[in-house]
């Protein structure tokens, strides 16, 4: 089993930049893919971007392409998610997920964090 940490939201003005991380327990984290996923209220789940359980292979969701990127560091049990550029648009709660397999859709991941905040003002 994987618990999962999220930190580093927080109020940012559009323009600005966040880094976000997810702390992993467990001494198998290197063998999960690893997902970011965000929410707003009233929305289903979305998906922002994925990292195979290597790190060398990395997808993202057209609207972050450029602007976010996803990497991890299986030494320290951690995956991050940089956010650049970021838009009144990009508000959301967003969480960490650990997958067995390769994929972008919520429903494939298994462990899930609690989430963090992210709120971007205009």
């Amino acid at each position: 089993q994987v618990q999962l940490v999220e930190s580093g939201g927080g109020l940012v003005q559009a323009g600005g930049s966040l880094r976000l991380s997810c702390a992993a327990s467990g001494r198998t984290f290197g063998f999960y893919h690893m997902g970011w996923f965000r929410q707003t209220p009233g929305k289903e789940r979305e998906f922002v971007a994925a990292i195979s359980s290597s790190g060398g292979s990395r997808s993202y969701v057209d609207f972050v392409k450029g602007r976010f990127t996803i990497s991890r560091d299986n030494a320290k049990n951690t995956v991050y998610l940089q956010m650049n550029s970021l838009k009144p648009e990009d508000t959301a709660i967003y969480y960490c997920a650990a997958a067995k397999f390769a994929a972008t859709t919520a429903t494939a991941y298994d462990y899930w964090g609690q989430g963090t905040q992210v709120t971007v003002s205009s």
